[in-house]
């Protein structure tokens, strides 16, 4: 396992797109055409589980019924076409697909549009439209793992964009819009099949990540035959469909206790009460087994959510690494409860 590397591969790239996806202005009466490197630029990168939004200056029905006409509509997840500030669009992009905008990229022709994303928006990659048919060989645009699942990734994010249109219809009821949405949650041992996806849950996962840890397919696998560790993977599916594996636990067992090294839930999934499930799940396996909980947790600029998550669940302070460089320990009170599972979500446990 390694630590994470300084900047997290791009998750989504927001283009311009009058004169950087396609050849001329649609409002000035132009009929144009994408340019030639394009389609096989968003082919590649959403092969790798790279999505693709759109922030354009224009008519919004004009310039995604030329997305359409052009055959490039499905590739795009998010679309958002005015007269507003382009940094306001692409912060209103990360936050509808739930991504860090440290994850988030920028294209675009215009200097003064790029320059002025990279002022308000510093953490977000802005690249000038001549490298987009050369951005899929950049390493950050090239993942460690490029999964079944990562290839899917456009539609699981175009459903969850459904699911964001059902909740806006139920009239700000958000307890009845997750009633509604028929939640089950999964959660299982790790297989052969699973550790390519969790070793990239890994290195892709950042807000909701305990300690930020990456693991390798070999080392998951190791630690998977370990009668000393246990790896836990959560699956969620509602009504609109399956969100696949969203959720991973790697877990140190002592006679005493069981140690949370990595604990990580998918943004996708933040405000559905995952992350709570799962550590509720996780805390009553450890007493059942007669086993003190306890996790670590290593700060980071974005993973503050994970601690506040963390709390909530029961684990409270317990110390720290002697020499003031390690983790930090918590651990559940032998006398806080542990919420029975229920609410929105149904929770099925398999151990085998």
């Amino acid at each position: 396992m390694t630590a994470p590397g300084s900047r997290p591969t791009v998750k989504c790239l927001v283009w311009d797109l009058d004169d950087t996806l396609w050849d001329g202005v649609v409002l000035e009466g132009d009929d144009p055409r994408p340019f030639p490197h394009v389609p096989e630029a968003l082919s590649t990168l959403d092969s790798r589980g790279i999505l693709h939004a759109a922030v354009s200056r224009g008519d919004h029905e004009v310039a995604t019924a030329h997305l359409d006409a052009c055959g490039l509509a499905d590739w795009f997840c998010a679309v958002r076409v005015g007269w507003g500030d382009k940094a306001a669009e692409v912060r209103h992009i990360a936050e509808t697909l739930n991504i860090g905008l440290d994850t988030v990229a920028f294209i675009d022709n215009d200097p003064a549009e790029r320059a002025q994303v990279n002022a308000e928006l510093p953490m977000v990659r802005c690249y000038s439209a001549e490298f987009a048919g050369r951005l899929a060989a950049r390493p950050e645009f090239s993942p460690v793992h490029v999964t079944a699942e990562a290839a899917g990734r456009r539609q699981l994010y175009r459903t969850e964009w459904r699911r964001r249109q059902a909740e806006e219809e139920s009239g700000g009821d958000r307890r009845e819009f997750l009633a509604s949405l028929e939640l089950v949650m999964e959660i299982s041992p790790a297989t052969e099949n699973d550790l390519a996806r969790a070793s990239e849950l890994t290195v892709r996962t950042n807000q909701l990540n305990s300690t930020g840890l990456i693991y390798t397919e070999d080392e998951l696998r190791r630690l998977s035959a370990s009668p000393d560790h246990e790896i836990r993977l959560a699956r969620l599916k509602d009504r609109f469909g399956d969100y696949g594996i969203v959720g991973l636990s790697v877990t140190e067992l002592t006679p005493d206790e069981s140690v949370l090294r990595l604990m990580l839930m998918s943004c996708r999934v933040a405000s559905r009460g995952a992350s709570g499930l799962m550590l509720a799940h996780l805390i009553r396996r450890a007493r059942d087994e007669g086993r003190r909980p306890v996790t670590h947790f290593v700060p980071t600029a974005v993973n503050r959510n994970m601690l506040v998550t963390l709390r909530f669940a029961g684990y409270a302070p317990a110390g720290a690494d002697p020499g003031g460089t390690g983790p930090t320990v918590l651990e559940v009170p032998a006398d806080h409860p542990v919420p029975e599972p229920g609410g929105h979500v149904r929770l099925l446990v398999r151990n085998a």
